[in-house]
């Protein structure tokens, strides 16, 4: 009995922790997304106040990817936890009508920004330096991009090369990610 008991909670230990819920928008809801008015330029000050980096998700009910990023990638203690330290996350509904303030002041329904910023794919991650002017819009300020899906190292380097500000420096982020690789698969 008490090796099935041992067993039991070893198996369990062994699954990844549970995704976010799905909100009344049919989004993934996690811990280390903020609520707030989606004023950008608002947000932005707030994650700087908190030494964080501004990270903007564009997603859709009912996407295969987001689904897999929030199942199967962002549940790996090891990236929840950095987006956690690291970033102050602002989910931008696709085909939303919550009002979005843009950092050149420009105010449309999310799912009228998501098509002036030009995202196609979703998910749609934004990552932003410290400061951005006002005379930009999110995605000409944005320092990295990633459109769609990606695995566990791929994401987790993307993460690290942004709150490195990597892109300050010589190494782009496909040489920075192949030599982390090859380190991590080890």
């Amino acid at each position: 009995m008490f090796r099935l008991i041992a067993l039991l909670i070893a198996l369990s230990l062994a699954v990844p922790a549970i995704a976010g819920e799905l909100g009344d928008d049919g989004l993934h809801k996690t811990p280390w997304m903020r609520d707030t008015f989606k004023d950008l330029t608002e947000d932005l000050d707030e994650a700087n106040a908190e030494g964080k980096r501004l990270m903007i998700m564009v997603e859709q009910r009912g996407c295969i990817y987001c689904k897999k990023m929030h199942e199967e990638v962002f549940v790996i203690p090891e990236i929840g936890q950095y987006i956690e330290d690291n970033f102050f996350v602002v989910q931008i509904n696709m085909f939303g009508d919550v009002e979005v303030t843009d950092f050149d002041g420009t105010v449309l329904p999310e799912k009228d920004m998501v098509k002036r910023w030009g995202a196609l794919f979703t998910p749609s991650i934004y990552f932003f330096p410290e400061e951005v002017g006002d005379d930009v819009m999110a995605t000409q300020a944005a320092v990295a991009n990633m459109p769609g899906a990606f695995g566990r190292w791929t994401t987790f380097n993307m993460l690290n090369w942004v709150v490195e500000k990597g892109y300050e420096g010589d190494e782009p982020f496909q040489k920075y990610h192949a030599r982390k690789f090859e380190a991590q698969k080890g």
